[in-house]
């Protein structure tokens, strides 16, 4: 569902975020992009979401190569992937209903439909009793759930992940990742992006680890097993 072959990413001035990435990342696959600040993965997952290009490569999502997309394609593109970012960047003037309802009220979905979707992906995370409340009543685990929920209210088969655990404490990041989990199990692919090795070791999870915008570790599930 997501294919990096040989992709760079040059900004202006010089600087090499990512240079020559090859990795792939299938349907109903969950897997982490881990390394220091600055490593890259932010920039791999803009890459992803056609925020920005890449300088050389190809890059594929569900098996189209998104490089020379246009600005409408982009827009449409967007549609199939649900992004999950640290600050939650909710609404704080809207309600926790009127906040996942947001990309459905862009795409144009009607009324009853889109109800019918927002109570559905609240409950899939656990707050369809909180969907009156606005965002500054709930607690920094619950608003990072509607920020998910929103994510996956158009039922995105690809859901992108920037450190979205990065402001939780321990119990609240694994309330996260289960859900998380659950959408793989359903077979959305799932790429996270984050620092917090001691979260990503309690997950049998491939973890792909950036340094100075190259792969330098690719580990499959079955390999870290081996070596604990």
């Amino acid at each position: 569902m997501i294919k990096f072959d040989n992709v760079s990413k040059r900004y202006a001035g010089g600087h090499e975020a990512l240079a020559a990435i090859s990795f792939e990342i299938n349907k109903g696959e969950m897997a982490f992009i881990t390394g220091r600040s600055g490593a890259g993965k932010s920039s791999l997952l803009k890459l992803i979401l056609s925020m920005e290009r890449a300088s050389a490569g190809q890059l594929f999502v569900n098996g189209t190569n998104i490089n020379r997309f246009s600005r409408r394609q982009i827009a449409q593109h967007r549609r199939q992937i649900g992004a999950v970012f640290q600050d939650h960047q909710l609404l704080f003037d809207r309600t926790v209903f009127d906040n996942v309802a947001l990309p459905l009220e862009i795409c144009g979905y009607q009324l009853q439909d889109a109800r019918r979707r927002v109570r559905a992906a609240l409950d899939k995370v656990g707050l369809l009793q909180q969907e009156r409340l606005y965002p500054a009543m709930l607690s920094g685990g619950e608003q990072q759930r509607v920020g998910i929920a929103r994510a996956v209210v158009n039922r995105p088969s690809i859901i992108l992940a920037d450190e979205p655990t990065g402001n939780l404490d321990p119990d609240l990041s694994a309330d996260v990742m289960r859900v998380f989990q659950q959408f793989r199990d359903v077979g959305v692919c799932l790429l996270v992006a984050s620092h917090d090795i001691s979260l990503i070791s309690g997950l049998n999870c491939r973890t792909i680890t950036l340094e100075a915008g190259r792969i330098s570790k690719d580990c499959t599930p079955e390999a870290a097993l081996e070596t604990r």
